[in-house]
Formats: C-alpha cells, sequence, structure tokens
C-alpha cells in the first residue's frame, strides 16, 4: 500500500509543477502583451508587473473555454497610477482594457472586419440571443 500512495503523491506533485510552469508561461506571454499594448498606445507599464486576477468559463468561437483576468497598472503621464486589464484565452488576447481605449477581440467570425486594432473605437458585438418561438 505504501508504493501506492508513493506514486499518488509523486503524480500530485508532477500536476502541481506541471499546471505552475504552464501558468508561469502564461504570465510571461501575458506582460509581454501589456508592455506591447502599452507601448503602442504611448502609456506607462508600472512596476513590470501583470498578475492574474481571475478566471471564467466563455463561450468562444462555438466552444466553451477559461479565459484569464490578468491586471496591471499603468502611467498616462508618469505621475499617476490607472488600472489596466487584459484577458487571454490560450495565448490569444480576446480584451484589454487601458485608461484611454477598450478594445475587444470579435466572438464571431463575421464581426472581424469590423475590429479596430489601432484606434479607439470600440466595435459594437451583435447580440446572439435564442428566439422565444411560440406556437
Amino acid at each position: 500500500m505504501g508504493d501506492l500512495a508513493t506514486l499518488f503523491l509523486l503524480i500530485v506533485v508532477l500536476a502541481i509543477v506541471g499546471i505552475w510552469l504552464v501558468l508561469s508561461r502564461a504570465r510571461d506571454r501575458a506582460i509581454h502583451e501589456a508592455r506591447q499594448r502599452c507601448q503602442q498606445h504611448g502609456l506607462q507599464l508600472l512596476d513590470e508587473t501583470v498578475g492574474l486576477s481571475g478566471v471564467r468559463l466563455r463561450h468562444f468561437r462555438g466552444r466553451r473555454v477559461l479565459e484569464r483576468r490578468y491586471s496591471f497598472e499603468v502611467s498616462i503621464d508618469g505621475d499617476d497610477r490607472e488600472a489596466g486589464h487584459l484577458w487571454m484565452i490560450g495565448n490569444v488576447l480576446t480584451a484589454l482594457i487601458l485608461p484611454t481605449i477598450e478594445l475587444y477581440t470579435p466572438e464571431y467570425p463575421e464581426d472581424a472586419a469590423t475590429s479596430a486594432d489601432d484606434s479607439n473605437v470600440v466595435p459594437f458585438r451583435r447580440q446572439y440571443r435564442d428566439r422565444d418561438i411560440r406556437h
């Protein structure tokens, strides 16, 4: 019985290390995205830190996936601290909120043409609702 308990403990430890490595790589990607977007919009990323602040289930491209929310602080003029947030699915940036801009990646392929990557225009998302059909 001791061998089975040792094997189980080893599997649990390996799973924890694996999850930590995956989340560490995802955080590095989030830091890269935050730094790149702040530079693109003329903001300063403060403390060079990005922290995981939430996880949610989201319906994206026909599947339910986990979307991670990262929070960080930016400065517009060097004398202030403003909150910034970004959401990622895997290595894909799906949403970004900065003090001066709010961008979302369209959920549906037909909305991709209305995406605004380099401006302050926020594309409207279509509301897809199940219609109540009564006979």
